[in-house]
């Protein structure tokens, strides 16, 4: 039972959500909505516990096709940085609002960037890429462009209100769907340039903005029991975001950006690896 401890809190954690936003906004949608992505996500884990193949894929897609098939085409709603943005200046705790909240601001205090792993829906097609490893080293200084498109979003959906702009609602939905056909776009371009199916995640996402914080104390992390590990150096060649699992401090060599995809944990010969 105690593998599936994780799985246990990680569904009570969605489940709390859902009920309190239930309770707080009157609106039975929110009950409907976390708690499906909250059992996504507890079967997932509990699925990779029970050491079932391709978990986290499906995991992937039963939550990333919902939020981008269900909630951004059928309904409406961008669920793209633009969109949290768009509520955030309308001035209504709702929809990309609520969503950025809970999963990659105040979330990641709890399951770090999970949801890059196991709930993204641009991740989710980057995955199935050739490039599961990084193939080079990491390019730093192109980070700097993830903070380019989190300023320039900002500044595409200040400029609407600035300038009264109508039909915003219409305006909202266009971007989200050219929106995500970019975010493909340059993902899968990327992946293929620098042989890394993580590279868009590591150099253009603007969500990593919001992220690295507070996953910084994310009380779910791999950690390395040092008197089993041997420093064969086959986790850092495996971990998809390079980080350097040997090192159990905070501060560790972009510890922040461990997206708990467990292949360290899988793969490391002397199982010093544990959660």
């Amino acid at each position: 039972m105690k593998k599936y401890t994780v799985s246990v809190l990680l569904w009570l954690l969605f489940e709390a959500i859902a009920v309190t936003l239930w309770l707080m906004l009157d609106n039975l949608f929110y009950l409907f909505n976390f708690s499906y992505i909250g059992t996504c996500l507890a079967l997932g884990t509990a699925f990779y516990a029970a050491r079932l193949r391709h978990a986290r894929t499906v995991v992937q897609f039963a939550v990333g096709l919902y939020m981008l098939v269900y909630l951004g085409i059928l309904r409406g709603e961008n669920m793209q940085i633009e969109g949290f943005w768009y509520y955030l200046f309308l001035g209504v705790f709702e929809a990309a609002v609520i969503h950025y909240v809970v999963a990659k601001i105040l979330g990641p205090l709890f399951f770090g960037r999970g949801w890059c792993g196991y709930a993204c829906w641009t991740a989710m097609v980057l995955d199935l890429l050739p490039f599961k490893t990084p193939r080079a080293p990491r390019l730093r200084r192109l980070g700097v462009v993830r903070y380019l498109v989190f300023a320039l979003s900002l500044l595409f959906v200040g400029a609407l209100f600035v300038l009264r702009v109508p039909n915003l609602e219409s305006i909202m939905f266009w971007s989200f769907l050219a929106g995500n056909l970019l975010y493909y776009a340059v993902g899968i371009g990327l992946a293929f340039a620098l042989r890394d199916n993580r590279a868009f995640c590591k150099y253009v996402c603007p969500v990593t903005v919001f992220l690295k914080p507070a996953s910084y104390f994310s009380l779910l992390r791999v950690k390395n029991d040092t008197a089993k590990c041997v420093g064969c150096g086959v986790c850092k060649s495996v971990c998809p975001m390079d980080v350097d699992m040997t090192n159990n401090a905070r501060n560790r060599r972009f510890g922040t950006e461990c997206i708990l995809c467990f292949s360290c944990i899988e793969t490391c010969p002397k199982k010093a690896l544990y959660l």
